[in-house]
């Protein structure tokens, strides 16, 4: 168990929290969710107590150990991958170092036999003798192979780092585990292991994420920073999002009885119980709601920005014919042979282990590099709009806003512009603010705002979910699905790919893999694991 008491913190005169009193029980996930800048990461600190609150305390029982994700990548970069996931256990490293030291000596003396002796107790009762298996194991499922146990941290890619970090964190049942986005740059088979072994994990679990599909798997509660307070929701992030939404609506209506809003409440939570997995979470979860009154669901002061996107004409029937594109890079194949032809209604989700073929891919399609073989042909009644997933350029600019977006703007009147900024929550002086200093979501969602100025009936988006909270990630989500023309796009975010996506396209050193299903299908399908483990040359399966 973890707790605070009267926590409070603010920068100058920004408060992010005030007199924050909150209890983290064992056997529960809690998904700390707010808006950007509401301070998630900056409480997971505070309860590791790498910062420390201005003014309350946290609670942690001695004999407790806490473990969290580290964000340093270097930190361990002269030790090798295995050590490193053992040293998330610190007592039990110090216990092997020490041991190690002490059978080294030439001159071992009976005081060392009796302080070997000791250790070795306590080494037993911590199974240490089970330590590489287990951290072996950690690191097989986050995709880190056996060949690369050994070696040095600091010859690993960057995401391969992460995934021995967050092994690390895993590592040796802690008591609290403090997780700060630990899905980003894992692929799907590596978060559905981590989801696998959080819903197995018996004790206390708090995780940053903005991965909704991993959320809604894990968590027993949402504990949701909202007005400078820490308030606790049973149920996953779905359940909290469509609770808020409910108590909007039933705020909004004030002729409605008290007792059509319980039923409509009990409504409700029947259908989210009805939902539930078989999981040890679900199982909790399904508890947990059947206790809700219509007082514990409350409105959020989140906004979402209004993302729609219209077609300016319908697409005829030639939309898209691609045959052999082939691309390496750096000697290395990122995919092979691709041929597909883009139908109409088409909502194609593109994937690849590399990250680097998708991108690639959506850059040759839309003339920013060229194919080492192939060919491609739009058709004639197609009008594209492309999100790139770097877009840095777009920013580099003495421009305000509204004269950002004016350039891709037929309509050019200012009062037009400022409303449309409003929509994507620029507003006030918000739309004045100069496009060279945005941050990454808010960059994000101008790029946004310039494809639906374009009113394309293709739209081609690659990684549009990264750097955005959770309300523009569900806007985002909503607004695609809801779009009439096609799209071909890549995300790592497996609810908005799978919510999204009717047919999957997947770009290997060895060809595609098209198939008309969704994503969720896709990954469980144990003929498509098979042939993904072929067509990569490894094991895929996790």
């Amino acid at each position: 168990m973890i707790s605070t008491s009267n926590v409070s913190l603010g920068y100058g005169k920004r408060t992010l929290f005030e007199d924050v009193t909150i209890k983290f029980s064992p056997g529960n996930c809690y998904g700390l969710i707010g808006a950007n800048g509401a301070g998630k990461s900056t409480f997971l600190k505070i309860l590791s107590g790498e910062i420390d609150p201005n003014t309350g305390t946290v609670d942690i029982p001695a004999k407790m150990r806490l473990a969290i994700l580290k964000q340093n990548h270097y930190e361990y970069d002269e030790f090798p991958v295995l050590q490193t996931v053992i040293m998330g256990h610190k007592r039990l490293y110090d216990i092997m170092n020490e041991k190690d030291a002490i059978y080294a000596k030439e001159d071992f003396s009976e005081e060392d036999g009796m302080r070997a002796s000791e250790l070795e107790a306590e080494f037993a009762d911590m199974e240490g003798w089970n330590a590489e298996y287990e951290a072996g194991e950690l690191l097989s499922g986050l995709g880190i192979q056996p060949d690369l146990h050994y070696t040095l941290m600091k010859d690993l890619g960057g995401n391969e780092k992460i995934r021995v970090l967050l092994a690390q964190a895993l590592f040796g049942n802690p008591d609290i585990l403090l997780l700060d986005e630990p899905t980003n740059h894992l692929d799907a088979e590596s978060i559905m292991w981590l989801e696998n072994f959080l819903d197995n994990f018996q004790n206390t679990v708090i995780v940053v994420s903005h991965d909704r599909h991993f959320l809604d798997a894990v968590c027993t509660h949402v504990a949701d920073i909202d007005y400078g307070k820490i308030q606790l929701y049973a149920g996953n992030y779905s359940f909290w999002y469509e609770s808020s939404q409910l108590a909007t609506k039933q705020r909004t209506d004030a002729n409605r009885k008290t007792e059509d809003k319980r039923k409509e409440l009990q409504a409700f939570i029947a259908r989210f119980s009805a939902n539930a997995s078989k999981s040890k979470q679900a199982t909790s979860r399904a508890k947990l709601l059947e206790k809700l009154t219509l007082e514990d669901i409350k409105p959020s002061s989140r906004k979402y920005p209004y993302i729609q996107f219209k077609q300016e004409r319908e697409a005829g029937n030639q939309l898209l014919q691609v045959d052999n594109l082939t691309k390496s890079n750096e000697g290395e194949l990122l995919f092979k042979d691709v041929t597909f032809t883009v139908d109409k209604k088409d909502k194609i989700a593109v994937i690849s282990r590399n990250d680097l073929a998708a991108t690639t891919f959506f850059k040759i399609i839309m003339g920013e590099a060229s194919p080492d073989k192939g060919e491609f042909k739009w058709g004639t009644t197609i009008s594209t709009a492309y999100f790139p997933k770097d877009n840095n350029e777009f920013f580099e600019v003495d421009l305000n806003l509204v004269d950002w977006l004016r350039q891709f703007s037929v309509e050019k009147d200012e009062s037009f512009i400022r409303g449309f900024l409003g929509r994507m929550l620029f507003s006030g002086e918000e739309s004045l603010k100069k496009a060279s200093v945005l941050s990454g979501g808010e960059k994000v969602r101008c790029m946004l705002s310039r494809m639906m100025l374009q009113s394309g009936n293709m739209l081609v988006l690659d990684e549009p979910t990264n750097h955005l909270d959770l309300e523009s990630i569900t806007a985002l989500n909503n607004g695609l699905k809801d779009f009439a023309g096609s799209l071909l796009f890549s995300s790592h975010d497996l609810q908005f790919v799978d919510t999204i996506a009717n047919r999957i396209i997947e770009l290997t050193p060895k060809g595609i893999i098209d198939k008309r299903m969704s994503y969720d299908e896709y990954l469980r399908n144990e003929e498509i694991k098979a042939l993904r483990a072929q067509m990569y040359g490894v094991n895929t399966l996790v």
